[in-house]
């Protein structure tokens, strides 16, 4: 039998090859996991160290259309992430040292895009006012308006589009609103 010739043209040691290599694979795989981690810390080193505790309010639902179940989920979905993504202690009532609340003040559907002269996609539009009160240093207080869009297909029925966008609706409005809460501090 003979012995088939595995190296690579132009060096004459393919564990050589490897033997170059594998530091440079080893450092990138550091700095890879090391930026994820570093994301995290820099997130919650970001929040000022004064701050302790956090109440985050019901969100109501004030838009023309209301889906019922969206306050109750996406207020607990963001009191998940701020849970999740901080150390600082979620309270009840009025004293924390950050009041977060907020209502939908807009939930609508739109005509997203038109084929054959039908609609083809359409979209859900939803706001979300947000207000967070600082009691430890009021000019970081502030209010301001959260908007997502959603795409649906146009055969669709308003009702299986809210459903089947739900878990989007939910990850990327708590995002969005915890983002542009904490991202300048």
């Amino acid at each position: 039998m003979k012995k088939r010739n595995t190296t690579i043209p132009g060096n004459k040691n393919p564990n050589m090859a490897i033997r170059k290599i594998l530091p440079l694979l080893t450092i990138f795989a550091i700095a890879v996991l090391a930026s994820g981690c570093l994301h995290y810390t820099m997130k919650e080193s970001s929040i000022d160290k004064n701050i302790k505790t956090i109440h985050i309010g019901f969100i109501e639902n004030r838009a023309r259309f209301v889906n019922p179940q969206l306050s109750q989920q996406l207020t607990e979905r963001l009191r998940q992430k701020v849970n999740n993504q901080t150390s600082k202690s979620l309270v009840p009532g009025d004293n924390a040292d950050l009041d977060i609340s907020g209502a939908i003040t807009d939930y609508s559907f739109t005509t997203a895009a038109i084929a054959d002269n039908r609609s083809a996609t359409n979209r859900l539009n939803i706001t979300v006012h947000v207000k967070l009160v600082n009691r430890l240093d009021e000019k970081k207080s502030k209010d301001q308006d959260v908007s997502r869009s959603f795409d649906f297909d146009a055969n669709v029925s308003i009702d299986q589009a809210q459903t089947q966008l739900m878990e989007s609706i939910l990850k990327n409005l708590s995002d969005e609103i915890f983002n542009s809460l904490f991202s300048d501090w």
